[in-house]
């Protein structure tokens, strides 16, 4: 084996083994911690044994049969155990893991038995791999509904938490390692592995930040750092935010923050410090949730307005800004709301 391949060989390899100390420890912290940790160190641990299998067969072709249907088994429940970790870690609190793990590992371990990869390496090539890497896109498709709202965070410029990175970079990794093993088979079979073993670096070096209280890596970038609010101020603006929305002062389209800071009697640095901070939102978002729910009050009043006029009696000062925020925040545009409701 030449220097090349050896130096292929060592990062790949440590990856895998790095893979196996870190699924443990994730188990041992599940047990302190959350059970989802569960499915996390499953979730390395089958892209580890995946990986181990890669490296050994791509350097030693004539390996065990046997060690190559453990790994390629392994890999038919990558997909799963993503999807349960990144469910587990939403608001769908109900996580019926059987139903997706317990098939899975009966049908791949009875194909095993009845159809062992020694006996049938075409079939298993040609017919079940294929199979299996689709599985595992299906779970990734599915996964993906699960780090919208983080995704969405990040496009609004809302306050984007430390789990919320956490949670993209576990499913951009396995998407990775996915599309190394998928088209590796164009470039190198060991693709797949060395794209395991960069992600895991990556996702190894998250920790450490995320693990270092001295580390600013998951923090709001500086512009309020060191700048406490003093508890007086907090609460004028919380009397000032509470004077807003029973004043309906955010009917007025010219609103701004400086209205609203001179209403709570602080500085604008102070309540715009105050939202994103203590609310994690900027003010333009803040002053359109009021006046998308007096918007839904007005649609669901059947009144005689317009679209367009309940948009202007709500505070907007043109249509298709109101069309914009109405369906950033609700998912659906004033008349798609008005028609769900049958009106």
């Amino acid at each position: 084996m030449d220097f090349d391949n050896q130096l292929i060989f060592f990062f790949s390899a440590l990856g895998a083994f790095n893979g196996f100390v870190l699924s443990f420890y994730f188990a041992l912290k599940a047990k302190r911690n959350a059970f989802s940790n569960y499915f996390l160190a499953l979730l390395i641990l089958m892209l580890s044994i995946r990986t181990i299998k890669s490296v050994f067969f791509h350097f030693n072709p004539q390996l065990a049969g046997v060690f190559i249907q453990i790994g390629l088994s392994a890999l038919s429940l990558i997909g799963p155990f993503l999807y349960l970790y990144l469910k587990s870690q939403s608001k769908h609190n109900k996580v019926h893991w059987l139903l997706h793990v317990l098939p899975l590992f009966i049908g791949i371990t009875l194909l095993g038995i009845f159809y062992p990869y020694v006996e049938h390496r075409n079939m298993w090539g040609n017919n079940i791999v294929g199979w299996i890497n689709n599985l595992w896109f299906v779970y990734i498709a599915f996964s993906f509904r699960f780090i919208l709202p983080s995704l969405k965070k990040i496009v609004n410029k809302h306050k984007v938490h430390d789990i919320d990175i956490w949670l993209i970079s576990v499913y951009a990794g396995v998407f990775v390692v996915w599309c190394g093993y998928t088209f590796g088979t164009y470039t190198s079979y060991i693709v797949g592995a060395l794209s395991f073993s960069f992600v895991l670096y990556l996702i190894v070096l998250l920790l450490i930040f995320k693990n270092n209280e001295k580390s600013t890596f998951f923090q709001e970038k500086g512009k309020y750092q060191n700048k406490k609010m003093d508890r007086e101020s907090i609460e004028l603006i919380e009397q000032g935010i509470g004077a807003i929305k029973e004043k309906e002062l955010f009917l007025n389209p010219n609103l701004t923050i400086a209205d609203v800071a001179q209403e709570s009697s602080v500085s604008t640095h102070q309540l715009s410090q105050y939202l994103n901070e203590q609310m994690g939102k900027s003010f333009s978002v803040f002053i359109n949730e009021y006046r998308i729910e007096k918007a839904q009050e007005l649609l669901k009043s059947d009144s005689k307005f317009s679209i367009e006029g309940i948009g202007h009696e709500s505070g907007f000062n043109s249509k298709s800004t109101f069309y914009t925020a109405f369906k950033k925040l609700t998912g659906m545009t004033p008349t798609e709301y008005r028609k769900d409701l049958g009106l």
